[in-house]
C-alpha cells in the first residue's frame, strides 16, 4: 500500500510542476516609466545603481543631481585635462572609470561599450529627436533617458526638470531639489538687487573673447548674452538684434565704445596678442584707457559650467553695481555656489588656471 501511495504522489509531483512551468514567466524586477526631456516615455528599472551619462553636458548635470557612486562609465572627452570641468576637479576619482565612448559634440555614442559597463540606465544630451535617442536603446538594450540644458542654460528650465528627472530615476530627489532651489534663489538675489536701477545708472558694457567651438578675440561676444541679462545690464551688443554667439567687426566695438569690457579667460590670451600688434585700436577705447577692463572665468566646456556662470555674474554685478552688491565678496560667492553644488570650493583652482577675477592690464 505504501509503494501504491508514494507512485501516486510522485505523479501529482510531477503534475505540479508541469503546470507551473507553463505559468507566464514574471520579471524579476519591477519597471516604472518616466518621460524624458524630449517627451519619451521611458521605462527603466525601479532600483537604478548603475549609470551613464554621455554627451554635452550630461555628466556635469548627473554630478550636481546625482548619486556619483552610481556612475560605472565615463567618455574619454572627460579626462585628461579638466581644469575648466568643476565637476571633474571636485570628483577626480571618475578619471579613473571605464570609458564609454569618445564622447564630443561631433562624435556618436560607442553602442558597444555602453553595453560592456552594463548601466541600468544611459543618460544622454546628444540626442535631439527621439528616433535617435530610441535607436540608442534599441541598439544597447539599455534605457535611455534624455536630458537638456534648452536654450538658457543657466537660468533655463530645461535644466531644472533635467536635474529634478536625474533624481526621480536615482530614487534620491533631494540632491536634485536642493541645485533647483539653490539656482532658483540665486536668480531672485540678482533680480532683486538690480531690477530697479535705472537706466541712466547703468554703464554700457560689452563681453569678448567668448568661446564658441573653440577660442576667439576681442571681436566674439554675444547679443542677449545671459550673464547681462541675469542683471539688467546694458550689453552693446544687443543693437546686434541677435540671439547668442556672433563675431562683430572690430569696428563696431569701436563706434559702441563701452565703458566696461569683461574678457573671458579662454580667450584672454588671443586678445592680448592682437593688442600687442593693434595697441592703438585698443588705446581708442575708453574702457581701456580707464582701466576698466575686468577679466570672467570661462564657463563653457563641453557644455555650461553652470557654477562657473553664476559665479561670473555676481563679479560681474560687483563690478557694475559695487553698491548693489556691496555686501558680496565675489571670491567667497564663488567658494560658496562651487561647495553648494558640487561639494567642495574650487575658486582658487579655477584662478591658478585662469587667473581668477580681476582688472586686465592687456599691455602687461
Amino acid at each position: 500500500m505504501s509503494k501504491r501511495i508514494g507512485i501516486i504522489l510522485l505523479f501529482l509531483l510531477v503534475i505540479v510542476l508541469a503546470a507551473c512551468n507553463q505559468q507566464p514567466q514574471i520579471d524579476e524586477y519591477e519597471q516604472v516609466t518616466f518621460t524624458d526631456l524630449l517627451g519619451r516615455q521611458v521605462e527603466i528599472p525601479a532600483d537604478v545603481d548603475r549609470v551613464v551619462a554621455i554627451g554635452p553636458g550630461a555628466l556635469r548635470l548627473y554630478v550636481y543631481a546625482g548619486n556619483t557612486d552610481y556612475l560605472v562609465g565615463i567618455e574619454e572627452v572627460e579626462k585628461g585635462d579638466v581644469s575648466g570641468k568643476p565637476y571633474m576637479l571636485a570628483n577626480p576619482r571618475l578619471a579613473d572609470l571605464p570609458t564609454v565612448g569618445l564622447g564630443g559634440p561631433n562624435n556618436s555614442p560607442d553602442f558597444e561599450k555602453l553595453v560592456t559597463v552594463a548601466p541600468d540606465v544611459i543618460f544622454s544630451t546628444y540626442h535631439s529627436d527621439a528616433s535617435a535617442a530610441d535607436e540608442l536603446q534599441a541598439r544597447t538594450g539599455i534605457p535611455v533617458i534624455v536630458l537638456s540644458y534648452g536654450d538658457t542654460p543657466l537660468f533655463g528650465e530645461d535644466v531644472n526638470e533635467s536635474l529634478l528627472l536625474i533624481g526621480r530615476v536615482t530614487g534620491d530627489e533631494e540632491q536634485a531639489q536642493k541645485i533647483v532651489a539653490y539656482i532658483a534663489q540665486a536668480r531672485q538675489d540678482l533680480e532683486a538687487r538690480t531690477k530697479d536701477i535705472p537706466e541712466p545708472e547703468k554703464p554700457s558694457v560689452y563681453v569678448g573673447g567668448l568661446g564658441f567651438k573653440g577660442a576667439h578675440g576681442i571681436e566674439s561676444t554675444q547679443g542677449r548674452y545671459a550673464l547681462f541679462d541675469a542683471i539688467h545690464a546694458h550689453n552693446v551688443a544687443d543693437e546686434t538684434r541677435k540671439v547668442g554667439a556672433v563675431m562683430i567687426d572690430k569696428e563696431q566695438l569701436l563706434i559702441w565704445n563701452p565703458e566696461y569690457i569683461f574678457i573671458d579667460m579662454g580667450g584672454y590670451m588671443l586678445v592680448k596678442d592682437d593688442y600687442r600688434e593693434n595697441p592703438g585700436y585698443y588705446q581708442a577705447l575708453r574702457a581701456v584707457t580707464s582701466g576698466n577692463v575686468f577679466s570672467q572665468m570661462p564657463y563653457n566646456f563641453y557644455s555650461t559650467n553652470i557654477d562657473t556662470a553664476l559665479a561670473d555674474v555676481y563679479y560681474i554685478g560687483k563690478t557694475l553695481y559695487p553698491e548693489a552688491f556691496k555686501d558680496i565678496d565675489p571670491v567667497r560667492k564663488a567658494d560658496e555656489i562651487y561647495q553648494t553644488m558640487l561639494g567642495v570650493g574650487l575658486y582658487e583652482r579655477m584662478a591658478e588656471k585662469y587667473g581668477g577675477f580681476g582688472r586686465i592690464n592687456l599691455g602687461d
